[in-house]
């Protein structure tokens, strides 16, 4: 990154460079420049107010403890404000992206009913549909089946002796997506199928995801991805929703499409879509980027590796760390719904914020050396899962599957050596390695 000189008067305008990293997707593919550009914000304009050509004016939130208070305050700054033509996208898209939805919509952004496009008290009638099956000790009953998938996964994948492979592509992405359509009941013979939707999903600005189905590099391409890739998932999950409604088993599926509001009738069909597809695309894509950053850090380090082998009680602090460091979640928006003071700063009633939840992870402020990865890291107060009510629903299940896997890995390893290029998916929402060469040996 260019040196810019440091800015004194947080009211002056931060540099367009250092903006445009950060808005725009393509900006994400250096994370040696961006997180460079974050450091620059928190240290010389944490709380920014930017605008990027093609989006709407927003606040760079860059603190951790900016991105709390807001957090923590649904009511004064909305996730996304409902479906009336007043809402607004809880996922920053630009202006053409944004016309697109409301097109497909008849005027609201809420293109599907996720809980990041819920405000309470909806969304905590939503989210009770299925907190309790995500609750630590419900969790402990599926401990078992986790740890079969995960040295499945190993056995099928990986082989005694040298490995020289893709971490990504050949290993990561396919254990939390096996976990994730097995507590739901998909068939295995269709997990390719929601692999490729959930890499279209998340991978709406990067050329290497683009679907047939989508004019590239049109301003509206990634929201028209976006919804193309829902519609195929609503599709596929149409069909579960009425297996399960006739055949009800034990399982998360049958308890999201069997869900009934407090009238005694059924959720409508496209809640339990959402449900459906929130699980399936971030449940997956954020444990896959987590476990194949921490394996990336563990070969830069590897005394961290063999402490981890001698003392493997260790590795919850491991997990923790790793989602420290790679924050797979890399943003939301929020909006605020009246005038506020914040840090000096004065947010209007509908200014939109851009919480930068990567950035509040290396907060010198709140993490000691936090350009360094510390497996033992404590206190570790992480802010990759979100904070407050819209705190991440699965995080527990994200950490049971991270935690069952390096157990089950780490000991076998003898060594891991990256061998090649890191490549790193162009998305400023979700996203993180997509490929990474190793060598690979193991026990």
């Amino acid at each position: 990154m260019t040196t810019i000189e440091a800015i004194t008067d947080p009211t002056r305008p931060v540099p367009d460079q250092i903006a445009r990293q950060i808005v725009l997707p393509e900006g994400h593919r250096d994370e040696t420049t961006l997180f460079a550009a974050y450091k620059w914000l928190r240290e010389n304009n944490p709380l920014a107010h930017v605008h990027v050509e093609g989006y709407d004016p927003l606040w760079l939130v860059s603190k951790h403890a900016d991105i709390m208070e807001i957090e923590r305050q649904p009511d004064l700054f909305s996730n996304g404000g409902g479906s009336d033509p007043g809402s607004h996208n809880p996922i920053l898209t630009n202006q053409a992206g944004d016309a697109f939805t409301k097109s497909l919509t008849g005027g609201s952004l809420r293109i599907f009913d996720a809980l990041p496009y819920i405000d309470p008290p909806e969304h905590t009638a939503v989210k009770d549909v299925a907190a309790d099956w995500f609750r630590p000790a419900n969790l402990k009953r599926w401990e078992d089946r986790i740890r079969t998938l995960a040295v499945g996964e190993i056995a099928r994948r990986l082989r005694p002796g040298v490995n020289e492979i893709d971490l990504v592509k050949d290993f990561t992405m396919f254990y939390p997506l096996h976990v994730i359509m097995s507590l739901f009941g998909v068939p295995e013979e269709d997990e390719p199928r929601m692999l490729a939707l959930t890499q279209e999903f998340f991978g709406t600005a990067d050329p290497d995801e683009v679907r047939g189905d989508v004019e590239p590099l049109s301003p509206e391409a990634a929201a028209k991805q976006w919804a193309n890739a829902l519609s195929d998932f609503f599709a596929y999950f149409d069909v579960l929703v009425e297996e399960c409604r006739a055949n009800p088993r034990e399982d998360l599926a049958s308890i999201i499409a069997n869900a009934r509001q407090t009238d005694g009738e059924y959720w409508p069909k496209k809640f339990a879509y959402s449900w459906f597809v929130t699980i399936s695309t971030a449940g997956h894509d954020t444990t896959a980027s987590t476990l194949a950053g921490t394996l990336e850090a563990l070969a830069h380090h590897p005394e961290q590796l063999a402490a981890l082998q001698r003392d493997p009680s260790l590795i919850g602090d491991l997990v923790n760390e790793g989602l420290r460091w790679t924050s797979p979640a890399k943003h939301f928006m929020r909006q605020a719904t009246e005038d506020y003071e914040l840090r000096g700063r004065h947010i209007k009633a509908g200014d939109r914020l851009m919480m930068l939840y990567q950035s509040g992870n290396r907060d010198a402020e709140v993490f000691d050396a936090p350009d360094e990865f510390r497996f033992d890291r404590k206190p570790n107060r992480h802010i990759a899962f979100g904070y407050g009510p819209h705190m991440c629903t699965g995080q527990h299940l994200a950490k049971q599957e991270l935690r069952i896997m390096f157990e089950e890995l780490l000991p076998r390893i003898r060594s891991i050596e990256v061998t090649g290029e890191r490549r790193v998916m162009q998305a400023n929402f979700v996203g993180g390695l997509k490929s990474l060469p190793v060598r690979l040996e193991l026990a």
